[in-house]
């Protein structure tokens, strides 16, 4: 939003408006096979260098209309021919494009039209909508001529359709800056660290840096991160504020903060919240489209009156969202994919921003939104943004394809089948990482995903889902292909080795985020990422591609040393060769501080396999002290009904995988928990693939091993023993069971006031 001598002006995207005012019909989400971000760039480019000298490719274009100020970005114009195109990139079968894409692209190029009339004062204009199918590279070319009368009526019946939500918007965006400058902090004062977060949040805002905070367990994170961001919001323009969490207990802490902050006083705060979509659905056996779902069907003909209502629900939550979707008949996920345009705080998952396709990040870019990003738990970003950027194929998933695909199809999957035999060939151990990717294979994998689209383009019934499965892992693949380099490998396992290509798995396995990652940080106003364990920073920093200038705080502990008991048994090794001899001693040591202080307990192993000969160990050394177990894979009641023991003055010990769904966001205060007992350092497995993850962490960052398997495994430690102490009134103590936990360099990495000291 910005001023002139006419008042507020309201900042529309070209493309922003003709959604809002030209979609229409249904919501149609069957697969069509689009082109990935760089083919449609290389298409625009193919058309731009097929025009003559004169032609201008990205044309920015303006102008006004009462408080509107529409702007954007016309494909190209040929001044000779006095001709604005606006090119659309696209595979298979021009009739398969719906009748709605095309209204809508119309209405963005009538209004390029209008803005070129107005700019260089002509009378009319040709205007072409051309479509560039990226298989056969062949222009479909669709034309027309308007006057600039013609075209201001047009482009004026846009706006007034507009203007009356725009002025809506702008009201609320006002009142909005104007409550947040008066923002109060929500309890009468902070709590210890909770100021030093905030205060640190707040200057990274101010002065649009990135931020790494390692914040302990039990000072109000949640909201000590968003009230600054908020407090800062109108002074540095903060269109909105995205709040991003590793799991769903993290989303709602951030929907019960934002309620929190706006209790009790008028703040128009819109907060939405985005779940995924099979959680989200409605009709599970039904498909995304006008022909299957009532709710798909005539989408953005009722989409308008949704729209209205939901912006006057100031906490868009999963619930709200239901509730207003069907009683307007919309899709309820997809309303709320509508609704982050309009929202002030919008909290999700890690992909809304960080994924390759994510939306948050797309839909900034586009509309040019000035944003602050939160991410919660932010330890978990490696890890989950490795996988983001992962893609595997395995030989089982092209036979399973082969088996069910039209012949039409034999040819081209017999040729991804011979050229994967080749790279069977060049990789004859169980494991090896090759030293770039194959070219014949690529090409022929690439051939395959064509071949399928082409045939999804002919017949365009569903695909067998094998099929379909390998066409998904296929384009997969070949993305990640284009932009390979030493932030990722290409490897080759087979996971029973007998000497032939047959269960062979190709993987193009990310193991640095920071490329695909770095652009994320750089777009946004500024970027906090927090956890009680970010420590090294620089690891984060490094793999994550964080800006040069990120700053760093590690909040000052509420707790002190006296309400946790830390004692490192060094006289136990936990080592994979020694396990058999530590169970006597673990389960001894286990023993004998329940009896010293009974009272409930965690005690966390590095597998299953570990937990369960530990488990049968104890039980059948000391049948008197309860204890129960973590399983594998286990649903959501059976986790609940594992934490339901432990209740305050009840008495055993829950043995639980480190690093599994009782290892971190467990909140269990008082005397519901107090003691762990950690029997290992968390390391990875050593194995062929960490061991080369450690060769290329050693090439990059010389920190081979710290950056593979010290630091990710301590971090699990501390996350587990951070179980125990919740709030300042909380007492326990922590075993950590392993010489190795002895050593100056592990020390360092556990927090700054613990106090560990040694027993036998």
């Amino acid at each position: 939003m910005s001023e002139n001598d006419s008042g507020a002006r309201y900042v529309v995207a070209v493309r922003a408006l003709c959604e809002f005012t030209a979609k229409q019909g249904d919501l149609d989400l069957r697969f069509t096979p689009s082109p990935t971000a760089q083919e449609g760039i290389a298409g625009h480019a193919v058309v731009a260098s097929r025009r003559g000298e004169q032609y201008r490719s990205e044309v920015t274009l303006a102008g006004d209309w009462g408080p509107l100020h529409v702007r954007g970005r016309a494909d190209g114009y040929d001044p000779d021919r006095n001709l604005i195109e606006e090119v659309k990139t696209y595979r298979g079968q021009f009739a398969s494009i719906p009748d709605n894409h095309q209204r809508l692209a119309w209405a963005q190029l009538r209004v390029y039209g209008h803005l070129l009339c107005g700019q260089l004062g002509m009378d009319e204009v040709n205007l072409a909508l051309v479509y560039f199918d990226i298989g056969s590279q062949q222009e479909t070319v669709l034309r027309e001529t308007r006057t600039r009368t013609e075209l201001a009526a047009l482009f004026d019946d846009q706006c007034r359709r507009f203007v009356a939500w725009a002025g809506q918007e702008l009201a609320h965006r006002t009142a909005r800056d104007a409550a947040l400058t008066t923002l109060r902090f929500p309890h009468a004062d902070f709590r210890p660290g909770q100021r030093q977060l905030a205060e640190a949040i707040f200057r990274a805002n101010a002065n649009g840096r990135s931020l790494l905070a390692q914040a302990p367990t039990g000072i109000g994170k949640t909201v000590g991160t968003l009230f600054p961001v908020l407090k800062a919001a109108p002074a540095h323009g903060l269109d909105k504020v995205f709040f991003l969490a590793a799991k769903t207990p993290g989303r709602q802490l951030a929907l019960d903060a934002a309620a929190t902050l706006t209790s009790g006083a008028t703040i128009p705060l819109r907060v939405l919240e985005l779940s995924a979509r099979d959680k989200a659905c409605e009709h599970p056996d039904k498909a995304c489209h006008g022909e299957s779902c009532p709710l798909a069907k005539g989408f953005y003909d009722r989409l308008p009156a949704a729209r209205e209502a939901a912006a006057h629900v100031p906490m868009l939550d999963r619930a709200a969202l239901r509730d207003i979707g069907l009683a307007h008949d919309v899709c309820p996920y997809y309303l709320g994919s509508e609704m982050v345009r309009w929202s002030d705080v919008v909290v999700g998952d890690y992909n809304y921003w960080f994924d390759g396709g994510a939306m948050l990040y797309a839909l900034a870019l586009e509309r040019g939104w000035k944003v602050s990003v939160l991410a919660d738990e932010a330890h978990n970003l490696v890890s989950r943004a490795r996988s983001m950027y992962t893609a595997t194929i395995q030989r089982g998933d092209l036979r399973a394809a082969r088996a069910v695909a039209p012949p039409s199809l034999h040819k081209a999957l017999d040729k991804v089948k011979r050229a994967w035999t080749d790279v069977g060939k060049s990789a004859p151990v169980p494991y090896q990482v090759l030293d770039g990717l194959p070219d014949k294979f690529l090409n022929a994998l690439q051939g395959a995903a064509s071949a399928i689209t082409e045939h999804m383009a002919a017949f365009p019934a569903p695909l067998d889902p094998a099929l379909q499965d390998f066409y998904f892992a296929a384009l997969q693949f070949g993305r990640l292909a284009e932009s390979f380099g030493d932030h990722s490998l290409f490897d080759v396992a087979r996971a029973n080795f007998s000497g032939h290509e047959r269960d062979t798995t190709l993987c193009i396995r990310n193991v640095v985020p920071a490329p695909f990652l770095g652009p994320r940080f750089a777009y946004a106003h500024s970027t906090t990422l927090f956890s009680a364990t970010l420590s090294p920073w620089h690891y984060f920093a490094d793999l994550l591609g964080m800006p040069a200038d990120t700053a760093w705080v590690d909040v000052d502990s509420p707790f002190s040393a006296s309400q946790l008991d830390v004692h490192v048994a060094h006289g136990i090794s936990t080592r994979y060769q020694e396990r058999a001899g530590s169970l006597a001693p673990i389960a001894t040591l286990m023993a004998d501080q329940y009896r010293a202080r009974p009272g409930n307990y965690l005690a966390f192993f590095s597998s299953f396999d570990y937990l369960q000969q530990a488990a049968d160990r104890f039980e059948r050394e000391h049948p008197d002290i309860p204890a129960w177990r973590q399983a594998r894979r286990m649903s959501e009641p059976e986790r609940a009904e594992f934490l339901a023991r432990f209740v305050a003055g009840g008495c055993g010990i829950g043995f639980a995988v480190l690093g599994g769904s009782f290892g971190e966001g467990v909140d269990l205060p008082g005397e519901r928990l107090i003691g762990a007992f950690v029997a290992t350092l968390g390391l990875p497995q050593v194995n062929p693939v960490n061991e080369q993850l450690r060769r290329r962490m050693q090439a990059m960052f010389g920190a081979g091993y710290d950056y593979t398997y010290l630091y990710p495994g301590m971090q699990k430690v501390v996350q587990a023993a951070g179980r125990v102490i919740r709030t300042e009134q909380d007492r326990g103590v922590v075993w950590l069971i392993d010489d190795r936990f002895a050593r100056p360099e592990v020390q360092a990495l556990l927090p700054a006031w613990w106090h560990a000291g040694q027993a036998a």
